[in-house]
């Protein structure tokens, strides 16, 4: 029997464009199909919002998906959304964006393992501030730090103050979550 592959970045930036995402973290391929609607729509509502808080606070920058975000020759992820100082942002270069303030990753039924467990644990041990795992299912969002043993679950309210910002974002998962 054949070795697994240990698939590396470069790797996967060879694979063909065929509609599905591709990621390796710490060798182990991640591959995902499209979303489905309503990962779609929660997304685009958490965009729209922090977005706008960002264009009025701007010591930062969204960016979504696709994207090429690495810290080592094994490792190549696309959060849902993301968010990035200005000075990396203003290289324009894949490779000078490591320093991210925020992850999020929206949950879908084919990603909630990736997620929960092997890219949270990724986004931990390189020590962004705060990565938030968004379950329309549950209508709640897991807070993660790159110390926590356990998320804080907030199904209320989320409150996120940005290093450098001068006022908290805040978004009421009641508006996040309501029906289309």
């Amino acid at each position: 029997m054949a070795a697994p592959t240990y698939w590396t970045a470069d790797m996967v930036r060879a694979l063909p464009d065929d509609g599905n995402r591709y990621e390796v973290v710490w060798g182990e391929l991640l591959v995902t199909p499209a979303p489905r609607p309503w990962h779609q729509i929660v997304l685009a509502r958490l965009q729209l919002k922090l977005g706008n808080y960002l264009d009025g606070h701007p010591t930062a920058y969204l960016l979504a998906s696709p994207a090429d975000i690495s810290w080592g020759p094994d490792i190549l992820v696309q959060p849902d959304l993301f968010v990035v100082p200005l000075a990396e942002l203003r290289t324009l270069e894949w490779d000078r964006i490591k320093g991210l303030m925020l992850a999020i990753e929206v949950l879908s039924p084919s990603t909630a393992r990736y997620d929960r467990f092997t890219k949270r644990r990724l986004y931990q041990t390189v020590g962004i501030p705060r990565y938030w795992i968004v379950d329309p299912a549950e209508r709640a969002i897991e807070v993660w730090t790159p110390e926590a043993t356990t998320p804080v679950v907030e199904r209320e309210r989320l409150v996120w103050a940005p290093a450098g910002g001068d006022a908290p974002f805040t978004l009421e998962l009641g508006e996040l979550f309501r029906p289309v």
